[in-house]
């Protein structure tokens, strides 16, 4: 099967785990404190509307944004009661539980508080470094000047935040996982059979990641915003937070184009700078590591194999 047959996978980092998500499934792999494996399956919801806007360029980065964001606060939350749960019976009991809420709790609970928390945290990342920009204008005047510096004082706090954040020990073994999803993507994405070894000598890195996504909106969000005017100071901040869905949207295709020129030998640069931010958000992972997240692919693989299956069965010829 060449590299183009192939359907395209995507994942995150849990606790203790990793998500994969394919064309009809999300599945969650985690591992116990008693060394066992708990998965959580989730179905993905086809509805028209929302595939309508899926193929609408630039709106369909905010629309999968969204979809992204409610889905991996399910799978995080199951991993986060995985990891809390000490007791064996609680464990099963929770899994299966979490297995089927109701509709209201799953989408009014964790998933609404996901996306709220995407937005909240995308608001202050725009806002706080406007208002640092603005005490500088002394020095830095200007449109241009200003737009420079507050793009400055973005990236300075993206950086400063992930590296703090990847000090603690929760948050460095979520990235080692964060590192063990891209190498079984880029394992299966080259071809190779999916084994340990070959996923760990893998890269870590991947064009598609989420970081590199971050960072797209950080230099996107440049260039948009030296087109609107920044004074005065409210008609700045309002402009910002107008700005987000377009710079979000604008960023999602970067990514995807970048993704798709990553073999053409000088246009795959344009990918790099995203690549480098992956060299903070993902760490090398342990075998155990690597087996979790082989475990939640193969099992996504099974579920995604089944559910074709199922559709061919279904025609009628």
């Amino acid at each position: 099967m060449s590299e183009i047959q192939k359907p395209v996978y995507g994942g995150q980092a849990v606790v203790e785990g990793v998500m994969f998500g394919g064309k009809h499934h999300t599945v969650t792999a985690v591992r116990r404190k008693d060394s066992t494996i708990a998965y959580y399956h989730l179905p993905r919801e086809s509805k028209p509307a929302v595939k309508l806007m899926k193929k609408i360029p630039f709106l369909r980065g905010i629309v999968s944004l969204i979809q992204s964001s409610a889905t991996g606060s399910k799978h995080l939350n199951f991993s986060t009661e995985q990891y809390e749960e000490e007791d064996g019976e609680k464990q099963v009991e929770t899994k299966k539980e979490t297995k089927e809420p109701s509709k209201l709790s799953l989408w009014l609970g964790v998933a609404v508080i996901g996306v709220i928390s995407f937005l909240f945290g995308k608001l202050l990342f725009t806002l706080i470094p406007v208002f640092l920009a603005k005490l500088t204008e002394p020095i830095f005047s200007g449109q241009t000047a200003q737009v420079l510096v507050e793009s400055l004082f973005k990236l300075i706090l993206l950086l400063v935040y992930i590296y703090v954040v990847s000090l603690t020990p929760l948050i460095k073994r979520v990235f080692q996982y964060h590192g063990a999803e891209h190498k079984v993507i880029n394992c299966f994405e080259s071809g190779k059979e999916l084994t340990v070894a070959n996923v760990q000598a893998s890269s870590r890195l991947h064009y598609r990641c989420g970081s590199s996504f971050i960072l797209f909106t950080v230099i996107v969000g440049m260039f948009v915003y030296l087109l609107v005017p920044i004074d005065p100071l409210w008609v700045r901040v309002v402009n910002r937070i107008l700005l987000i869905p377009v710079v979000l949207g604008i960023a999602f295709e970067v990514l995807q184009a970048t993704n798709k020129l990553k073999d053409i030998p000088i246009l795959r640069y344009l990918g790099y700078p995203g690549l480098w931010l992956q060299l903070l958000t993902t760490k090398a992972p342990t075998d155990d590591q690597v087996e979790v997240a082989l475990a939640s692919f193969h099992e996504l693989l099974r579920m995604e194999k089944e559910t074709e299956k199922g559709l061919e069965s279904d025609v009628i010829v």
